[in-house]
């Protein structure tokens, strides 16, 4: 097995707001590890894999969806939310995970779809067999054409988040909604049966020892209840698109957006706040919410909601010190009157890798260095992806082998790149990350031998190296460096700020800087009195 297997501190009894300072790794499960040789990860890969976690220093890990599912959306179109898939393995798997994690002092959170189901779910199966106007439709948003019309047009004017039209017709003339794939059928909230059978859901896995859950889509459960035509702008197109590029978080226009962010859906968490309660003072959830306003992102974190949301205007920053110093202000003062933590993210499934984006190569990695170090010091919770802690980038991946919904609807490169199956060892693929040479779903490239986690573990100068003294070290003043940010004017490319005894220093600018007095703790790349560009430093 690669990797080291330290053991975190144990995990306390009684109450315990874990969430508040830890640091989360996302396993994307198919792109983990694999177990049987199938090419696909499961749950008993990432059970034997649980040490490299434990040994870079993480809390928790947050695993994607695992259910059973037909996989067109790899996961999150879910057909049975309390089983296993045989793609991944079995409940006692899952048992096992949560058992092995728990010994090695690390939290498990799992992921929940709830505002939508596959199609080939008992229920929407149910609903198309009985037909209009029945109980079984009554679960889903069926509707049928504007006036009536056989063969008519869609109900409105929304768009799938994959592209092309959010509603597809069925035999008998009515329209279901799907703000994502045809295959995952939005399901109808104002129906008392869909959170009642979601609440069973969740006491379901807590039962089994879960620490927490993410909540996908947790913005978009409920919709107008009209069903409103979407207002867009003279000449535009109708748009459900969750990630508003515009990274300015004070002066952007804000869109009309009847498919998301509705008041009822608040009622929902409230209620879910109570099942975390009953299973335990240490439970948690954190939302997905592609919401418009940091005010907005807030609404789902006050005390009787949800306990996190992902906070992603860092991940949409620019590399600027100026965009960065927005992100940080406009967060902390969003969060503070609901008195909750923030949280810090700069990758994930659904985006290109953060080397990537910030230019590739030796500077991409430079600036994904110095910008994880700057992350890890701000006050809250950090969710790191699996792979980035080896430096990897987003991958072109062949159109011949493209899986992702996204791209099989548009055309367009999805999300495949930064899903790759993730390197363990070896010299070639598939890298160790399963048994004997088959290789896995999505080809690595072949000139990942350098970047594997075997490759990096003896090299102190490796990105793996770099988090795990980052982690380490974090864990030093996580919980006792306070929350107040201070943010220090050490000119127009730097970003400057104290946390108690700490002072971190970002040169975001293309000539060196010199650093304020203190004790180096550690930086991005080699220092002296002067911070080079392009790097970070935590100071004492």
């Amino acid at each position: 097995m690669v990797g080291m297997a330290a053991l975190n501190d144990p995990i306390p009894a009684g109450r315990d707001d874990w969430w508040r300072h830890a640091v989360v790794y996302q396993v994307y499960v198919r792109s983990f590890a694999d177990s049987d040789g199938d090419g696909v990860g499961d749950l008993p890969g990432i059970t034997s894999r649980l040490p490299h976690l434990a040994g870079l220093g993480v809390d928790a890990l947050w695993i994607t969806p695992f259910y059973t599912s037909p996989q067109h959306d790899h996961g999150y179109d879910v057909a049975d939310y309390r089983d296993v898939d045989p793609l991944f393995g079995q409940l006692a798997d899952a048992d096992a995970l949560v058992a092995r994690a728990h010994e090695l002092g690390l939290r498990v959170v799992v992921d929940l779809v709830p505002n939508h189901t596959s199609d080939e779910h008992e229920w929407f199966r149910a609903a198309l067999a009985a037909g209009p106007g029945s109980p079984e439709r009554a679960r889903y948003l069926f509707r049928d054409s504007p006036g009536g019309e056989p063969g008519g047009t869609p109900p409105n004017n929304w768009s799938s988040v994959f592209g092309g039209p959010a509603w597809t017709q069925v035999e008998d003339g009515q329209w279901y909604l799907h703000l994502f794939d045809s295959t995952q059928p939005d399901l109808d909230w104002r129906n008392p049966e869909v959170p009642a059978m979601f609440e069973d859901v969740l006491r379901f896995w807590l039962d089994r020892g879960v620490d927490g859950f993410r909540v996908d889509v947790a913005h978009g459960l409920f919709k107008e209840a009209g069903l409103r035509d979407q207002v867009v702008a003279e000449g535009g197109t109708a748009s459900s698109g969750q990630v508003n590029t515009d990274h300015s978080m004070v002066s952007r226009e804000l869109k009309d957006e009847p498919m998301w962010d509705q008041p009822e859906v608040h009622d929902v968490y409230r209620a879910w706040h109570r099942v975390l309660d009953e299973a335990g003072p240490d439970r948690m959830a954190v939302a997905e919410a592609w919401t418009q306003t940091p005010e907005s992102m807030a609404a789902f974190v006050r005390p009787d909601e949800l306990d996190q949301a992902f906070n992603f205007a860092w991940l949409l920053a620019d590399w600027s010190a100026e965009g960065f110093a927005e992100v940080i202000t406009s967060t902390l003062a969003a969060v503070e009157p609901v008195g909750a933590s923030p949280t810090w993210v700069l990758s994930n499934h659904d985006v290109v890798r953060h080397v990537t984006r910030y230019g590739g190569g030796e500077q991409g990695l430079a600036r994904g260095r110095a910008a994880t170090m700057t992350m890890l010091a701000l006050p809250g919770s950090s969710y790191l992806y699996q792979g980035e802690e080896l430096g990897l980038e987003q991958v072109d991946v062949a159109p011949e082998h493209r899986q992702d919904p996204s791209y099989l609807r548009t055309g367009e490169v999805g999300r495949d790149g930064c899903r790759v199956p993730i390197p363990w060892g070896g010299s070639e693929s598939p890298y160790a990350f399963g048994p004997g040479s088959a290789q896995p779903w999505i080809p690595q490239p072949a000139d990942w031998s350098e970047l594997t986690v075997e490759a990096q573990a003896s090299d102190p100068g490796s990105t793996l190296a770099f988090y795990r003294d980052a982690l380490r070290v974090r864990r030093e003043f996580a919980r006792t460096a306070g929350d107040d940010v201070e943010l220090v004017d050490l000119g127009a490319d730097v970003l400057a700020f104290r946390r108690g005894p700490l002072t971190v220093v970002l040169n975001c600018g293309d000539t060196v800087v010199e650093l304020p007095e203190g004790e180096v703790l550690l930086a991005s790349a080699p220092v002296d009195d002067k911070l080079p560009p392009d790097t970070a430093a935590w100071l004492r």
